[in-house]
């Protein structure tokens, strides 16, 4: 299972935030996408934050008493980001997002998101893998 790596599961086509970007026009790119997350990166693809669902909830309810979301995704994301490289391990990041974990980490290699990989896309990628065991003769 350890051979298992995250380019083999990953999102190699995640939705990508930038830093200026309004935060009404990010929310909608996350909800059009079905995404909990996206992560936040510069012109040249480096990564520089991550903003969640959960980051833009507590801006728009601050913002919906007074009918004014002028937030940009600067503003809300998170800079402390939690990342992976293609050639991780998919049990180590298993056993990383069993505590209170992102649910979706940015793939990164030489500094530039190259995707995403979720607890969804770990799940999956650990059945398939049970799956092989109960078909192999032991």
């Amino acid at each position: 299972m350890d051979s298992i790596n995250v380019k083999e599961h990953m999102d190699r086509h995640p939705v990508l935030l930038t830093p200026s970007m309004s935060l009404a026009t990010a929310v909608e790119q996350l909800l059009k996408h079905t995404k909990i997350g996206a992560p936040v990166v510069e012109a040249d693809g480096q990564l520089v934050g991550f903003l969640s669902q959960q980051d833009c909830l507590a801006v728009m309810l601050k913002s919906s008493y007074h009918c004014d979301l002028i937030a940009i995704v600067k503003d809300c994301m998170r800079t402390d980001v939690l990342s992976v490289t293609p050639d991780s391990s998919v049990l180590q990041l298993a056993e990383q997002m069993l505590g209170p974990k992102p649910k979706i980490y940015p793939v990164v290699e030489e500094g530039k998101v190259v995707g995403t990989i979720s607890r969804a896309n770990v799940l999956e990628a650990i059945n398939t893998y049970m799956q092989q065991c109960y078909l192999s003769p032991a």
